[in-house]
């Protein structure tokens, strides 16, 4: 074993709850030492992703937590924001400072409050994730990935249904894991019924396609090979890939095709030797339905404007060829925005240790991730394999 390795992982409930940022920062971050062994004393660097822009008035959450861990407070201490991606840009990070020798042992805390604002605030906040000088016309992010599936819909046809595929696959998925937000099977009727209960949103997103407003944390510890080498558990990177796109969708060649999640996924793969159908299942970034079916394009399940075959058949269901978010993903688990990239590190982990909270992968041996910022502008892949 050569490289970092994630020895120590904790997640919370997602959903709307009671506890505040900082508590729930603490309560993940103790959870995760716990996990790999270790005490405050032993971590050399925190990571901390949380997004905010104004879901609260407490900022500098880098420091944070050494407020409800005080053993923590003389820590060194990094904040990171990057959309959607903020959770894995903090994981990243911490596995650079790792690998580069200049830390042993890192937390990473993934977290978000967003429940305790009005929607349209959150509404506001998540417009800030795309360039808003051009696209906030959309009304919302909603709005702006309701726009990309209009025009993939003028382009190849109608995918409704196999947008409720997905939806449904992810609520099928989720009802299973106790740490999901929305622990419901709700079916592929419902999810392509427009009605009262799932009108549309963004026009043709129904809300059934469309990730919950969440509150969560999520963390974990990487450590160095020595370290890991002596510990119960062990789940390093085999590959990673990270790559960016234009923020604005009319700077992209076609803004149908996700460029740069392609690139990550691409780096991360060659990296691992292997191609995407070797995975044993992949924790993918459905914030909306559209999103997962042009990453199943991107990532060369289908070809271009052929996403619906890989629901349609069933590939990317649990019992297919690759499942897909057997989390739930962010469709049925939550999408607290910087708990987000750590969540699906985290889960990806357990399964490969055969610890995943509800639906376990039979034999799980490689795990693949990707989350995305905006609308893949800030692309991050990783190929985990277990080593102990």
């Amino acid at each position: 074993m050569t490289t970092p390795a994630i020895t120590g992982w904790s997640h919370l409930k997602f959903g709307k709850r009671e506890d505040g940022l900082q508590e729930m920062m603490a309560e993940a971050a103790r959870g995760a030492l716990a996990d790999a062994g270790l005490n405050p004393v032993d971590i050399d660097a925190i990571h901390v992703g949380v997004y905010n822009n104004g879901f609260s008035s407490q900022g500098f959450e880098a420091a944070l937590l050494g407020v409800e861990i005080p053993e923590l407070a003389h820590t060194p201490a990094h904040r990171h924001e990057n959309a959607c991606a903020t959770g894995s840009t903090a994981v990243f990070a911490a596995y650079d400072q790792v690998a580069s020798g200049r830390a042993k042992a890192a937390l990473v805390i993934g977290a978000e409050k967003m429940t305790a604002v009005s929607g349209s605030t959150v509404n506001d906040v998540l417009l800030t994730a795309s360039y808003r000088a051009e696209e906030e016309q959309y009304g919302s992010f909603a709005g702006v990935f309701g726009e990309l599936a209009r025009r993939y819909i003028d382009r190849h046809g109608d995918i409704s249904d196999s947008l409720a595929r997905i939806a449904a696959k992810n609520h099928a998925n989720g009802a299973h894991n106790p740490l999901a937000q929305m622990q419901k099977d709700l079916g592929f009727e419902f999810c392509s019924t427009v009605s009262e209960k799932n009108p549309y949103v963004a026009e043709p997103l129904r809300r059934t396609d469309c990730s919950l407003v969440s509150d969560g944390a999520a963390a974990l510890v990487i450590v160095s090979p020595d370290l890991a080498a002596s510990a119960e558990k062990a789940v390093r990177w085999r590959g990673m890939g990270n790559a960016n796109e234009a923020l604005p969708l009319s700077r992209r060649a076609d803004p149908l095709v996700l460029s740069g999640a392609k690139a990550a996924m691409d780096q991360a793969l060659a990296q691992a030797g292997i191609g995407i159908r070797d995975l044993s299942l992949l924790e993918t970034h459905d914030c909306f339905t559209i999103a997962e079916l042009l990453e199943y394009e991107a990532f060369g399940l289908a070809p271009q404007g052929h996403g619906a075959e890989a629901i349609d058949s069933g590939l990317t269901a649990f019992d297919g060829e690759l499942p897909v978010n057997p989390s739930g993903g962010l469709k049925s688990k939550g999408h607290p925005i910087g708990a987000t990239g750590v969540s699906m590190h985290v889960m990806a982990a357990a399964q490969l240790t055969g610890t995943a909270p509800g639906l376990q992968v039979p034999e799980a041996e490689l795990a693949g991730v990707f989350n995305m910022g905006g609308l893949a502008v800030s692309n991050f892949a990783s190929v985990l394999v277990r080593s102990r």
